[in-house]
């Protein structure tokens, strides 16, 4: 292969579209742009995403997937496995919790989850338990009363 014999690949090559150069062309009157309209125009086009001045389908759509329910009740979590801190036949309360750390927020409703094992005897107060909890911290001799 010599340097003069170098051609591009098939196909890679195509002949400019020359438009507007009458209808034997194919491309003669309006040019491949079809009659009136924006696009039909010079400086038609437009920019992805435009509706013509209607509100985008990207702006009427929530940025986010899913929703917020506005009833939701968040609580601060303490399982029950983190309660083996305390001393037997303590009483615990929302105080004790927040003294030791097992809570952060101290205005948020307090749920014991049964998460661990108990090997004490406590009185546990907290404004939500679990059923495996309140289960758990009776079979280890203690109670579960609800605050309001």
């Amino acid at each position: 292969m010599k340097l003069h014999e170098l051609r591009p690949a098939e196909g890679s090559i195509k002949s400019r579209k020359r438009v507007g150069r009458g209808r034997g062309s194919g491309y003669g009157k309006t040019s491949g742009r079809g009659t009136k309209g924006q696009k039909a125009r010079s400086g038609g086009s437009i920019r992805p995403g435009f509706e013509g001045g209607q509100n985008p389908l990207h702006l009427r759509l929530p940025k986010l997937p899913g929703f917020k329910n506005l009833f939701k009740r968040e609580y601060a979590i303490v399982n029950v496995e983190n309660l083996n801190v305390f001393e037997d036949k303590s009483v615990i309360d929302l105080k004790a919790l927040l003294e030791r750390g097992l809570i952060k927020k101290r205005n948020l409703p307090v749920k014991i989850l049964g998460e661990g094992k108990l090997s004490k005897a406590l009185t546990v107060r907290a404004h939500s338990f679990s059923k495996t909890a309140v289960k758990k911290i009776e079979e280890a001799g203690g109670k579960a009363e609800v605050v309001q």
